[in-house]
């Protein structure tokens, strides 16, 4: 099939499946006599993977290093599973770091009085310019507060 059934079967835009290919992630595909992309079935399932990888938030590092593994019928479980662990350490601090900016701004909207004044302690806490995500934002928060 040509790449524009592929992006279709697939799930992965034939400008994406040029990038893959591009960077080395994939395997540039077989050519016809024209000149252009065929994609076998085995294309289709490595296409597959990456989309699923990239839909799990793997870098793109990381999903060379599953396809790897994935293609070699020799691996060892655990060098998949210690990708799969780094990714959700990953994953988690991430999570910690966009939980402290979500608490950051709803502190701020809570002292933000949100009427006709001027006086707005969100402009007032980015105009400071310092790190309110750093475990000290109630500080910088108070501090505002008294401006």
């Amino acid at each position: 099939m040509n790449i524009g059934e592929a992006a279709r079967v697939s799930g992965v835009s034939a400008k994406m499946i040029r990038y893959y290919e591009s960077i080395g992630l994939l395997s540039p595909s077989v050519r016809s006599e024209a000149g252009y992309r065929i994609y076998r079935e085995r294309d289709l399932h490595a296409l597959r993977f990456v989309r699923q990888s990239r839909r799990l938030g793997f870098s793109i590092d990381d999903i060379r290093r599953l396809l790897a593994l994935w293609q070699d019928r020799q691996r060892c479980s655990a060098d998949v599973k210690a990708i799969a662990l780094g990714h959700a350490e990953e994953l988690s601090k991430r999570i910690a770091e966009l939980s402290a900016m979500r608490d950051t701004l709803m502190q701020l909207a809570q002292a933000c009085h949100g009427d006709d004044r001027p006086d707005c302690p969100i402009l007032d806490t980015l105009e400071l310019g310092e790190t309110v995500i750093d475990g000290c934002h109630e500080q910088a928060i108070a501090s505002v507060g008294t401006v």
